[in-house]
Parts: C-alpha cells; sequence; structure tokens
C-alpha cells in the first residue's frame, strides 16, 4: 500500500484538505492524504471528520498510523455507530478531510511548551503525553523541581516571542550528532533517509515529528501543574493551559 502524504508535517496550520479514498477497513478510511495526524511520539491523534461528495459526514475520533500491510499508511478511525458504512465506500471517491482545529491548536501549544520545558530542564526524558487536556514529560533525574520556578521560565520563554521552525537532515546527520535526541524511550525514525528537526531559536533544537506552534507567544499562558516523583530518578511534570 501506498503511504499517505502526511500534509501535516510541513504545515501544521491546516485545517482541511481535499483527498481520496483508497482504502478501507472495518474500522477506519485510508486516504491518499492527510492533514490528521496519527497518534505517535507521545502526541495523541487528530479527530474530525471526512465527509464525502454527497454530504455524509463521518465523524473521525482518533488517527492511528498503519502496521504490517498498512505500514507508511493513516488510518482514520471512525465512530462505532458509523463503521458500518466504510464497506460501503467507493475506492477513489474524493473527500474533504478535516481536523478538529480546537484540539489541533491545544496539541500544537503543549508540544511546543514541552520543548520549552526541555530547555529548563537538561535532563533526558523518559516519557512523554501530549494530549488537547494537558501535557506531560519524565525527566530522569534526582534533582528537585520547583513549580513556580518552572512555570516563570516557561512565561519568560512565551513572552520572548521566538520563532519555532522545522528543517531536514538525514540519518547520517542525526547519527553524526546523538546529543540531539532528548528522549529516552522514544526514538526518532530512521530509514528514510531524512528527519525532522524541531527549533526554537536561540533554546531547543531536537528531532520530532509532532505538530507545533510557529512562535512561542502563540503557546499563550501556560503552567505547570504538578511536579511528581514516580521513582527514584524519575520526576514526572505536567503542564496545563491557563487560558
Amino acid at each position: 500500500m501506498d503511504a499517505t502524504q502526511e500534509l501535516f508535517r510541513d504545515d501544521a496550520t491546516l485545517r482541511a484538505c481535499q483527498a481520496r479514498i483508497v482504502a478501507t477497513t472495518p474500522e477506519a478510511v485510508i486516504l491518499d492524504c492527510t492533514v490528521f495526524y496519527p497518534q505517535g511520539g507521545g502526541q495523541a491523534g487528530d479527530a474530525g471528520e471526512i465527509e464525502l461528495a454527497d454530504g455524509l459526514r463521518l465523524a473521525v475520533v482518533d488517527t492511528r498510523k498503519g502496521k504490517d500491510a498498512q505500514a507508511g499508511a493513516i488510518l482514520h478511525l471512525v465512530a462505532p455507530a458509523q463503521q458500518a458504512l466504510l464497506a460501503g465506500l467507493a475506492l477513489g471517491a474524493p473527500v474533504t478531510a478535516r481536523i478538529d482545529a480546537a484540539r489541533r491548536d491545544a496539541h500544537r501549544r503543549f508540544h511546543t511548551a514541552t520543548h520549552l520545558l526541555c530547555a529548563l530542564v537538561p535532563h533526558p526524558v523518559d516519557g512523554c503525553s501530549i494530549t488537547a487536556g494537558y501535557a506531560r514529560l519524565d525527566f530522569h533525574m534526582t534533582d528537585l523541581l520547583d513549580k513556580d520556578m518552572l512555570t516563570a521560565g516557561l512565561t519568560r520563554l512565551v513572552a520572548e516571542a521566538r520563532p519555532v521552525t522545522t528543517r531536514w537532515i538525514s540519518d547520517a546527520e542525526l547519527d553524526a550528532n546523538p546529543q540531539l535526541v532528548r528522549s529516552m524511550s522514544v526514538q526518532p525514525p530512521r530509514g528514510s533517509g531524512r528527519v525532522r528537526l524541531v527549533e526554537v531559536a536561540g533554546v531547543d533544537l531536537q528531532p520530532c515529528g509532532g505538530t507545533h506552534v510557529a512562535n512561542t507567544a502563540e503557546i499563550g499562558a501556560v503552567v505547570v501543574t504538578k511536579i511528581e516523583k514516580k521513582s527514584a530518578q524519575t520526576r514526572r511534570v505536567v503542564l496545563g493551559l491557563a487560558g
């Protein structure tokens, strides 16, 4: 099966796209291209809808990466109440794929905020979760962390309105610069010949395939809501959006 064209990789602000159905499963629709981000790298998948030419709207409740024979494809998981309709969809049919914009915006804000947090806590990351309601990073460390100091640091970096950009490097370049990889639990995908870097100007640079804002000012008010000791060598920091 051909890989789904991932439009969100180059433009995380896209809300919708025109696409065609290339396959269906009992639970999902596969398109030739999509704006839907599939769960991965700690970030939750997008939700939204797929609208057919006749006006039928399929509710997409989650987005996942295909496996095995569907490797490279992106699966748009349809609400259970509508899954019986999938067998009747015509391959090649044109559709409009439309994400839940509020959910995506929260993901973009939280994901970029975790990059700022990585700059404030210079320790390896051994766990990550980014949802529309919160984000968390687990740091491999034993030092104590101060919730108010971290919130103040995040507020400062947001207010500095630093540009957030992406670029691609080769697998070989990444192998020659292993310090770019901050995560112990999620390694950047290799094998395609290139790896995507996300850079917060003057603050953070690391491989990442997630969706981000274009400037730290777009994150808005973000606070550290909780710091937990998860193990002798793990400190969990949880973020919330204050507005």
